[in-house]
């Protein structure tokens, strides 16, 4: 099974951002995700439990740079060329324009990004 990445359908876009994702990779979400300098996730993920992301992500960082911030206060910055595997309980500021792949499992996946899309419903409000 394959897909090019701009055959996934987009799940949100703004200024310089775009996710764009599909389910149906055996029981994993694929991802491929943009965004520039300076996009913090913190606010979208309030109201989740720890204020965090409870969807653990396998990937590759395709260009940039991602602080990972956990719920055990530790951090890490995942650039351009680093595989990934950040699990439950993190968030996440963009510290250099950014593109990645990722997998995720489904159900927690949709679970995240049905919040996130709330989020930005009620700001666009």
């Amino acid at each position: 099974m394959k897909i090019n990445k701009e055959d996934l359908p987009i799940a949100m876009e703004a200024p310089g951002t775009v996710m764009r994702n599909a389910a149906g990779f055996g029981g994993m979400a694929v991802a491929f995700n943009q965004a520039p300098k300076g996009t913090d996730l913190r606010p979208l993920l309030q109201g989740l439990s720890n204020d965090s992301c409870h969807c653990p992500h396998w990937g590759y960082i395709l260009q940039g740079a991602i602080r990972i911030l956990y719920d055990d206060k530790s951090e890490e910055v995942a650039r351009e060329g680093d595989l990934f595997y950040w699990p439950a309980g993190h968030t996440a500021v963009v510290e250099e324009d950014l593109k990645l792949v990722e997998f995720s499992p489904e159900r927690e996946f949709r679970e995240v990004m049905e919040h996130i899309g709330r989020k930005m419903a009620d700001a666009g409000k």
